[in-house]
């Protein structure tokens, strides 16, 4: 494999993955159609669901933050993604409100668990991408894991359309999917940061200077 594609598969296989956790950041409000069509929901009652994810997913977010930036804890990239994922595919399943307010709450902070390890992940992997002097490779690969998330976050009422649109909220859990995808390209990129670092610790800190 050449080495310029090597240097850019663990960002575009990242950047693919944060367009399949953005997916159900954006499938929130695209449900709300459906949940009035179906549930008979009030404005009142839409309105808490997408306030449930999207305040779970702000406030949560921050916390994540601070904790990983004290210790790496890569395993939040599939554990975030499956969240995600997996909130959102099972907020069709119950008729009841309250399960439903805690499904979309559940992906909210799956989507916050995701979101400041994923940077750092990307960050490193960007590091690898050739661009010239002064960071323009790490600038271009987080460019492309940018894109990525706002990709995923407009194909969503695209995907719940055709999904929901086609079969109802009983249909939902095909939309756990993207998160599947999305865990298991994160996988192969925490395995060569991980082989890294372990190589990295093996030969040790360069020899100081006479």
């Amino acid at each position: 494999m050449p080495k310029r594609t090597s240097d850019l598969r663990p960002i575009l296989l990242l950047s693919v993955g944060h367009s399949c956790v953005d997916v159900h950041q954006g499938a929130v409000a695209a449900l709300v159609p459906f949940l009035v069509a179906e549930r008979h929901y009030g404005y009142a009652a839409v309105s808490g669901v997408v306030l449930a994810a999207s305040l779970l997913s702000s406030v949560a977010q921050p916390l994540f933050g601070a904790l990983t930036d004290r210790r790496p804890l890569p395993w939040l990239l599939p554990v975030g993604t499956l969240l995600g994922g997996a909130g959102i595919a099972l907020s069709g399943v119950s008729g009841s409100y309250g399960l439903t307010l805690a499904c979309v709450a559940l992906s909210g902070v799956g989507v916050a668990a995701y979101h400041p390890e994923s940077a750092r992940v990307a960050r490193l992997a960007a590091q690898r991408v050739r661009g010239g002097r002064g960071g323009t490779g790490t600038h271009r690969g987080m460019a492309w894991f940018s894109l990525g998330g706002n990709l995923g976050f407009a194909a969503a009422p695209l995907l719940v359309a055709a999904v929901v649109g086609t079969g109802g909220l009983r249909l939902t859990p095909l939309l756990v999917l993207p998160a599947l995808a999305g865990a298991a390209l994160c996988l192969p990129v925490l395995r060569e940061l991980e082989r890294r670092r372990a190589a990295g610790a093996v030969r040790g800190p360069p020899p100081a200077a006479d």
